[in-house]
Order: structure tokens, then sequence, then C-alpha cells
């Protein structure tokens, strides 16, 4: 025999109202804590209390003494299948003992607890500035009054309800509805003996009457698309080995400083297997991918973004889960062992992130309490046609707090080194990529998105003042003024923006014939004008060899030959001109195949001569890029760089000087036609030998081997400006290095 009795005896005090009875049942209840737990008899019976628990599908529920274990008494069934209800002589801690058809259970009542978050926590929510919400928020492991379990609390003001829902309770929204903390909107629940590796999603009851199930905003893991509930992360503080490369990143990321960024796609760098292999995991690319870009001289890894993604196809670049590693490569502190790696081995990691918009999936962020939460109501401001996505309203002070935690998250409890803001752009215009008549103008009938700029100023200011020597990088496509100005000069406050204006006219360049080269000479010139206006990177990613644009070197005219050579000088003029450098994995050597997130690159062809030459003229332009000062010294600034020869269209020759802080030379000279150039002579600001310390042509690279025998001599003869000059032989579709000796 059972307690559960729906027919026993009325309790006048222990049954519950029709309609509350009934709203349990049917799990529309909105305010359990009102209802279930202990809660006083009344004045007339003021030495004992009552408890009530409702626990659908159980036979049976025994009160035991927290401390003893012994048994205080049985409770009954009252009004509604799984609603049990009893009196207690006294209030003491007290666990419960459920008979469930397939076992028993043993657990602590989830409405014994007290009230949970801080009311600073809940006003700093409110106010958009909790800056650690990846350790308010979610799933928390914790203990509370001495019983470890999870604390969940989810942000949803507009819910009628909001419940918890995982294996632990046969996703049954009934079994753990939360506690709505008014007025911030925040839900919130601890799970008694709950722990890390729990699945779990909240069941919302929405404020239109449908009932949803989400993944937690918060969460910091996640189940391995394509499932896609939330996970309860192990948040054992990870032990990190990298105090000293911390204390001096902000140097190397200086804008003196040489940065160079080997961008990479996790998933498809390498394979188990082959193409059709298993990825690696954050072990197997810290075992390989580290060891690689070191031998290859870049000072820096930057990810695609690695936040958990609902579709493999979009790269990252639609993430769901803004503070949680992928499922796809390990557990989040595998994630945390290989940004410790790197830093041991000397690499900077930086991580691309996306607070421009997020995808429509229904287990996502969209509509998440019925409402328009996270992202803009009317279409005009809220969708993307572009991507088929929603937009982030960071006009919201609650959004607003949730995107400037994430970076933050990202930055000190990844200690990853730098964000790279995808698609600013598109944050800044209301009306980007809209037709006339489809977009909302700003307050004051303008185009720009005020409270976008609002965010990523702020965005800036808080990680200087909070993550030192981390930065923030935009990608921006526009002309926008001030992209890496300080904020208080009326600037975004970046600390460098991609150069995207430098990566269209010198690709445009490159594409075209050399018989056609001279009539566009000003595109490979042009650059200049601007080229310190902003502090810049110079980006050939992963955007320029995907979606039918070809590889780098399928961009190279010519016969084959021709390409490699192309390829060589391209890359050659990217290392030795202002700017940081950043190289998408695979143009590295010259990969064949447009970029496919669905196989790893095509390792085999470094079997092939002039394959492998170009991975060495890419090693050894890093390490020239790091050794000569006037490389990397003045990047931002004007006085670091001078024409000799701009102008030469007929012949399509460049040269330029680079100087460092001390005002040594360094003379790049580019001759972009497959036509070699003897005694072509150029201005130079010392006399004596000059040595040639690097050669495109280079017969290690692939080339001919055409060049100066390593130096030649500078005459007393002034040209271009210069006070002596020097007669050089020009490789075909080739770039040398000069400097005089040190």
């Amino acid at each position: 025999m059972t307690d559960l009795n729906v027919n026993a005896v009325k309790d006048d005090v222990l049954w519950l109202s029709p309609d509350d009875a009934e709203a349990l049942a049917r799990g529309t209840h909105g305010n359990p804590f009102a209802l279930l737990g202990v809660h006083a008899c009344g004045a007339e019976d003021a030495e004992s209390c009552l408890l009530r628990v409702y626990l659908p599908g159980a036979l049976g529920v025994d009160v035991l003494d927290r401390d003893t274990g012994q048994r205080r008494c049985s409770l009954t069934g009252i009004q509604i299948p799984g609603l049990f209800a009893g009196r207690l002589p006294h209030v003491a801690p007290y666990t419960l003992y459920i008979r469930w058809p397939g076992g028993e259970q043993q657990s602590e009542d989830p409405y014994s607890f007290d009230l949970l978050l801080g009311e600073t926590d809940l006003y700093l929510i409110g106010e958009g500035n909790h800056r650690n919400l990846g350790h308010c928020l979610g799933a928390q492991p914790l203990e509370v009054d001495g019983v470890p379990g999870v604390r969940f609390a989810v942000w949803a003001p507009n819910a009628r309800r909001v419940s918890v829902v995982g294996n632990f309770n046969a996703w049954d929204g009934r079994r753990h509805v939360m506690r709505l903390r008014h007025p911030a909107g925040v839900w919130e629940l601890f799970l008694p003996r709950l722990g890390p590796g729990e699945p779990y999603k909240y069941e919302i009851l929405d404020a239109h009457g449908a009932i949803a199930l989400k993944a937690d905003p918060v969460a910091l893991a996640t189940q391995t698309p394509p499932h896609t509930a939330s996970v309860v992360a192990d948040t054992t503080p990870f032990v990190w080995h990298d105090a000293e490369w911390i204390a001096q990143r902000g140097e190397q990321q200086a804008p003196g400083q040489p940065v160079s960024a080997y961008e990479v796609h996790a998933a498809s760098w390498r394979k188990h297997g082959g193409h059709d292999g298993v990825t690696y995991s954050w072990h197997d690319l810290a075992d390989h991918l580290i060891p690689y870009v070191l031998e290859m001289g870049f000072t820096h890894v930057e990810l695609l973004p690695i936040m958990e993604h609902p579709f493999g196809g979009s790269w990252g670049y639609q993430p769901l889960s803004q503070f949680a590693p992928s499922g796809r490569f390990g557990k989040p502190k595998d994630f945390a062992y290989f940004v410790d790696a790197c830093h041991a081995a000397g690499l900077g990691v930086i991580l691309d992130w996306v607070p421009a918009h997020f995808p429509t999936d229904p287990h996502g962020l969209a509509r998440f309490d019925g409402t328009a939460l996270y992202e803009y109501e009317h279409p005009f401001e809220g969708f993307h046609q572009d991507w088929n996505t929603y937009i982030y309203n960071l006009g919201r002070r609650e959004v607003h707090g949730f995107m400037l935690a994430s970076a933050l998250y990202w930055l000190r409890h990844y200690h990853v080194d730098a964000l790279r803001v995808d698609a600013v752009a598109s944050m800044l215009y209301r009306n980007y990529s809209r037709n006339e008549g489809e977009w909302i103008p700003n307050q004051y009938g303008g185009q720009e998105n005020l409270e976008a700029i609002d965010f990523l100023r702020h965005l800036n200011d808080v990680v200087a003042e909070e993550v030192p020597g981390a930065v923030v990088i935009a990608e921006e496509s526009t002309a926008w003024p001030g992209v890496t100005q300080p904020t208080r000069d009326g600037g975004l406050g970046f600390a460098y923006k991609w150069n995207m204006g430098w990566m269209h006219d010198t690709l445009e360049y490159i594409a075209k014939d050399p018989v056609y080269r001279s009539y566009a000479h000003h595109e490979l010139t042009f650059p200049m004008v601007y080229a310190f206006s902003e502090k810049y990177v110079l980006p050939i990613s992963h955007d320029e060899v995907v979606h039918g644009k070809g590889s780098l070197i399928n961009k190279m005219p010519g016969d084959e030959w021709q390409r490699f050579a192309n390829l060589r000088a391209y890359l050659s003029i990217m290392w030795t001109q202002p700017g940081k450098k950043l190289l998408f994995m695979g143009c590295e050597f010259g990969q064949w195949r447009e970029w496919s997130h669905d196989r790893e690159l095509d390792w085999s062809l470094l079997g092939e001569a002039q394959h492998a030459g170009i991975q060495r003229l890419v090693g050894d332009l890093n390490r020239l890029y790091q050794e000569e000062t006037p490389l990397h010294q003045r990047d931002t600034e004007p006085e670091g760089f001078a024409w000799v020869v701009g102008d030469d269209s007929t012949h399509s020759v460049f040269a330029w000087l680079r100087w460092n802080l001390v005002g040594e030379p360094l003379l790049v000279v580019a001759n972009m036609t497959p036509v070699p150039r003897y005694d072509y002579r150029l201005g130079v600001p010392t006399m004596g030998h000059w040595e040639e310390i690097f050669n495109s042509d280079a017969q290690r690279y692939g080339g001919s081997n055409l060049g100066n025998m390593g130096q030649i001599q500078a005459l007393d003869t002034p040209l271009h400006g210069q006070t002596a000059s020097i007669s050089l032989t020009l490789p075909p579709l080739g770039v040398i290095m000069l400097r005089p000796p040190r």
C-alpha cells in the first residue's frame, strides 16, 4: 500500500485551492514556492508546520531528518496525482525519500531553499552592467546550506513559468518550476545532488501561453551537435601557468610590435584519418597546431568562432552559446589547456567573436520568452536579410550587459589575448545591406545605430580597464572614421582594424595579367594614401577563399610557374607593407582547392617543391618581419614608410623604404611583370654596401634564383630624392629586400 491517495480525508490546511492544484497539474503555475515546501500551519497550530511536494509519477514520499536519516513522517497524496502533503511537528532540515515505479531516490527538497541570487547581482543584471554573468546566471555547481547541487538562473522576464528539465526529472516541466525574482525578470532554482555533466534545458511557458524548450543563454558547456541541450559544466578552476605571458602580452601586441596571425578553422585544419576522418580535439591541436605555427614563425593563432553553434557550415559565425566552447573539440577545460599551451610556447590567441547577429533556431535566443527579448522586435531592425539571422537589441540594457559579459568571459576566464569582432559594419549602420524603405532611422533620423556604437565604445573601454594587455580588433569594411581612435577622442576605441580596402585593391591588382597591370598601377599604391588613418591589420582571411572565390593561388594569372611566382610576390608585398598580418590556413602553402569546412587541408601538396617553397617563403617572411625592426616598429606612423618609386607603371615596378625608430632603413623592390629588369637604378638614403636579405625568386622558394648575389654597392649619385643610388637586377614577378650593413 502506498501513501498516494487522492481520496484521503481532506485536511483543509494541507489542501490547495482548486485553481492552484489545477495550475500545478497543468504546468501553468508561475510561483510554486508559494505552495510547495514548508509553510506555517496558521495561528491555531503555531508549533507545527506543513510540507507539500509535487512529484508527478511518484508512488509515495517519506520525510527524513537530514542529520540523522531517521524517518519523521510520511506524506499523504492529496487532490491530484503526484501532490503530497503532511504536517511536521517542528521545522528542521529534512530530505525526501521518494518511491518511484522504477526505484527509490533520496534528495533534499528544491523548494526548501531560500532566495539564491543577491540583490546586487539582480540590480547589476537589470542595469546591464553585471560583468561576470558566466559565474552568476546559467548552471553553477555550488553548495547551499552544506548541500551540493546546481543553482540555475535565467533571464526571461515575460515568461509565465520557467522550469529546469533534464534526465534528472524525465524532462517533465512540472517537476522543477523556478522562482521569479522581481523586478529583474530572473528565474532561479537550486537542484540538490546534481552535478557537472548533466544535460538540461529550460521549459518556458511563454508570454503567449506556448511551451518551448530552450538552451541556456549562459550555458558554460553544451552537448555536441546535432544535440542541442546545455550541460552543467565543471567549474573547478583551471590551473594556469601563463602568468609571465599575461604580464607582458600588452607589449607584444602593441602597435610597434610584429603581430602575424595564422587564421584557423579548428574543425578542418587536420583530421585523424584524412579528409573524412575524426576532428582534432583541443589536445590534438595543442600537440600539432602549436608546433606548426611556431615553425612557420607566426606570433598568434586566430581561431574562427569556437562558441557553440548549431550548424557546422556556419564556421561558428552563427553562435547560440556565447559563453560555451563548442563540444566538438572537447570540454571547456580542454580549451583552457590549449590556450595555456599556446602561451607556454609564446603564441598569442585571437578569438573571433560575433555580437552582430544570432541564428533563428527555436532552441536558441529567438523569441526566448515569447517576446523579442534579445532581438529587435521589428524586422527592419531585428533581422539580417544577408544571413537570415536576428540582430541583438544592444539598446536594451540587459542585452548590452549579456554581450559585454560574454566578451569579458573569454578574455578573463580563458585568458584569450584578443577578440576579433566580426561584421562591425553591419552593427554600425541601420541601413546596412537594406533597400530604401526597409530600415528604421535612429532617433535623429540618421543611419547610424547609436545603441551599437555605444556598446562598442563601452566594450573597448571596459576591456582596456579590466583586462590589461588584451586587445579588440574590428572587422569593419567601410570608411567609418576613428575605428581605432580612443573613445575619449570620439573614436570607437578598437586596437586594430582589418584593412579591407587594402585586401580588395591588392587582390584586384594581383589577379590581372601582368600585361594589363600598368593600367591598374594605382591599385597597389592607393592603399598607402590611407595606410596610417587607422591601426591596420592586412587580412587574407577565410572570406577570400570560399563561396566560389577560389583559393589564393588560383586568383593568380598565368601558367603554373607564374602563378607560384605571383603568389610569392604578393605575400612578400603583404609582409613588407605597413600593417599587422593575417593569413588563412592553406594559403601558406598554396592550396589549389577552395577551402571546405568538411575536409582537412591538402597537406599532401607539401610533397611538391613549389608548394613547399611557398611554405618556406612564409616562414622566412615571418622571421624577417620579427627580426627586421623597420618592418614593424613604425607600422602606424607615416614616418615609417616612404615611396622611392611609386609611379613606374610602364614597368610595373614599385620600391619603398621602411624605417625603424633609430632611422635605419630597409628597401623593398617589387617587379610585378614576368620580365627580368637589369640595371634598374634606385635612390637609397646611404652609400656603401647594401645586403640583399630576401629574394622571393630564390631557388629555395621555387624561383629562378635571379638576383644581386647577396649584396650591391651604392654610389654617390643622388636619385629619387635620396643621397645615393644602386643598380639592381630585379627578378621576374619577384620582390627583394635590401638593407645597409648593421
